[in-house]
């Protein structure tokens, strides 16, 4: 029987939620477990029902998604949380990075892409699509080139091999992009990047992704290219 990834909903908006669940629950794997309408009891569904991933809208009523991003990631290290987001306001992109979240969903996303997207962040090796990865990026890159000189000690950590999965994670490349890139098997792939992950001390790929661009990888510089 197919492991199921067990979900949380959280969005102010019933009807919202109703079209999430429809999409989520015609796929075997994939579970609704509870859902919340505000960032207050989504954490406390979070802590009553332990799940494996929450879907988290950023702007509601009362407590705001990046909020309850922030403590349903201290309080449960082990639950991933997808913040949907519209890029309209840069601020609450980059909040919802630092609060922890694992990925980030565009709202007007395809039916594939939320399910993509799910199962990406539930794993971990593929936190977010090359395509929302760049997408954030390019509207918050200004605000991460801040110095992080413990980044650049942990980098001499790496392999060269793992140097060079590293800089392909900044570029934003999935598993398989890297492995044709780096003519190497995508499970080998997958074994580098827990690797750089568990080195880096990254959380998931997007914070690998972050520490990347303040190091000044991952542009159109030669570091990155």
């Amino acid at each position: 029987m197919t492991e199921q990834i067990r979900i949380l909903l959280v969005d102010d908006q019933e009807l919202i939620r109703l079209g999430f669940r429809m999409v989520l629950e015609a796929e075997s794997d994939l579970v609704v477990i509870g859902e919340a309408s505000d960032g207050h009891a989504a954490i406390a569904q979070a802590g009553a029902l332990q799940p494996d991933l929450v879907l988290m809208d950023i702007r509601m009523p009362g407590l705001d998604g990046i909020a309850a991003t922030e403590a349903i990631v201290r309080e449960h290290p082990g639950t991933r949380v997808l913040v949907l987001t519209t890029f309209d306001l840069d601020e609450y992109a980059f909040g919802a990075i630092r609060a922890g979240a694992s990925g980030f969903l565009l709202k007007d996303a395809q039916r594939h892409e939320m399910i993509s997207a799910v199962r990406a962040v539930h794993r971990g090796d593929a936190a977010l699509s090359p395509r929302i990865t760049r997408m954030l990026l390019d509207h918050v890159s200004s605000r991460l080139h801040t110095p992080a000189p413990e980044g650049a000690e942990l980098l001499e950590t790496l392999t060269d091999r793992e140097h060079d999965v590293f800089l392909a994670i900044a570029r934003g490349l999935s598993n398989a992009e890297i492995g044709e890139t780096l003519f190497v098997s995508e499970s080998t792939v997958k074994t580098h990047v827990s690797r750089v992950l568990a080195k880096l001390g990254a959380r998931d790929r997007i914070h690998a992704v972050i520490l990347a661009h303040r190091l000044g990888y991952g542009d159109d510089s030669p570091a990155g290219a």
